[in-house]
């Protein structure tokens, strides 16, 4: 875990929201907060507790993280849950679950599950609850949309989560019903992270010759997986009208393409519309590209998200952080982030995408007022102390 003080944060949380955080931690000194996730590393629940943890272990609370391990079944088995609770048709039979709870009962043994709170992240790690012990309070954090979930994979899952205290999801229509209390609390931007901490215009602009971007035009981007949910030919529909009006550039950067034939197969669209139009710029990026995103999102005019389907959609509160009026969908989290005609647009055509993108880029006055509001609302509702203190709040709920 990356080392991380409450007041690094002073420069940009709002005001007095620190000194209210320490006044809420010192009663709860010395109590224990245990995380289980799927993973150290990655995007989600990772790369949040691998801020928020040390963040609670500076403020005397006493955190820890663990993280479920299982062999190759195990991973499968949790790979179908995720596409059975994402709305696929996956074949999920009660045998398959054998290495799910086995696996479970394995890592239980290994970890001190007493805490006076447990935070189970995601599926991976779910059955643990059958091993709590008899004191604590056990909170299930899911971080996916299961509104669509496919009814048998729910079911199975639903066996687990009703065992829990209480569940929490990230926008109450992720949430299916429960009989236990389900509490909802967003995700949150790291604005000191490496994807979010400022960058000096010599910085953005290596970057952009690195991945040879000029700046010499307005940039349109999206920053997305390759993936017909993300909608990239729909995107580039919207800059096509655009460009009628407007000399601009499209930057579609994202990665799922070198172990997915479905992010190949967009990426591959998007490669036959830019052979056409050098204006056109489709960006692999790497597994680990926090530096790149941010660099394209400080160097963009206008930043569009318009995905199919989405979970929150935290790249929005990403851009909105730099200062970037947003153009969105209506999927998932999007509209929680985007204030119609105050930090940007909401939108549920390509037609309506190309407009709003053109109003802005025809309006530097009205960028600037939107991307100044962008800012202040994610600083007042998305970064990463708002979300210490729900799970402070949590901790102190169990006094």
């Amino acid at each position: 875990m990356i080392p991380v003080r409450l007041d690094d944060y002073r420069e940009v949380a709002p005001q007095g929201s620190l000194e209210l955080l320490t006044r809420l931690a010192e009663r709860l000194r010395g109590r224990r907060f245990l995380h289980v996730s799927p993973s150290r590393y990655g995007g989600g629940s990772a790369e949040i507790l691998n801020r928020l943890v040390p963040m609670l272990q500076d403020l005397g609370i006493e955190a820890a993280w663990e993280v479920i391990v299982g062999d190759p079944e195990f991973y499968k088995v949790v790979r179908a849950l995720e596409q059975g609770v994402a709305g696929e048709a996956v074949p999920i039979l009660d045998e398959m679950l054998q290495a799910y709870g086995e696996t479970a009962a394995l890592n239980a043994g290994k970890f001190l599950l007493e805490a006076d709170l447990v935070m189970i992240h995601d599926l991976a790690p779910l059955p643990l609850v059958r091993h709590r012990p008899r004191n604590g309070h056990w909170i299930w954090r899911c971080h996916a949309d299961l509104s669509q979930a496919q009814r048998r994979a729910w079911h199975m899952l639903r066996r687990e989560v009703i065992h829990y205290n209480a569940a929490i999801f990230s926008m109450p229509k992720f949430a299916q019903r429960l009989p236990i209390p389900s509490l909802i609390v967003h995700p949150s931007v790291d604005p000191l992270s490496e994807k979010n901490r400022d960058l000096s215009r010599n910085e953005v602009q290596q970057m952009l010759d690195r991945l040879a971007i000029p700046r010499d035009k307005p940039i349109v981007l999206q920053v997305a997986p390759y993936a017909r949910t993300k909608d990239q030919p729909g995107v580039v529909q919207a800059y096509r009208l655009v460009k009628k009006y407007v000399d601009c550039r499209l930057v579609l950067a994202g990665g799922g393409v070198s172990d997915n034939p479905e992010g190949g197969a967009v990426l591959a669209q998007v490669h036959e519309a830019a052979s056409k139009d050098p204006d056109i710029h489709a960006v692999v990026l790497p597994p680990d590209a926090a530096r790149e995103i941010n660099a394209l999102q400080r160097a963009a005019a206008v930043v569009v998200h318009k995905p199919l389907q989405e979970d929150f959609g935290l790249s929005v509160a990403e851009a909105m952080w730099k200062g970037k009026p947003v153009v969105g969908s209506y999927a998932g989290g999007i509209p929680v982030q985007v204030i119609p005609d105050v930090t940007g647009y909401t939108v549920n055509s390509v037609e309506g995408a190309a407009f709003r993108i053109r109003h802005l880029l025809d309006s530097p006055d009205v960028m600037a007022r939107f991307g100044g509001a962008a800012r202040e609302y994610v600083r007042r509702n998305f970064l990463i102390t708002r979300h210490l203190g729900d799970y402070l709040a949590l901790l102190a709920s169990r006094m």
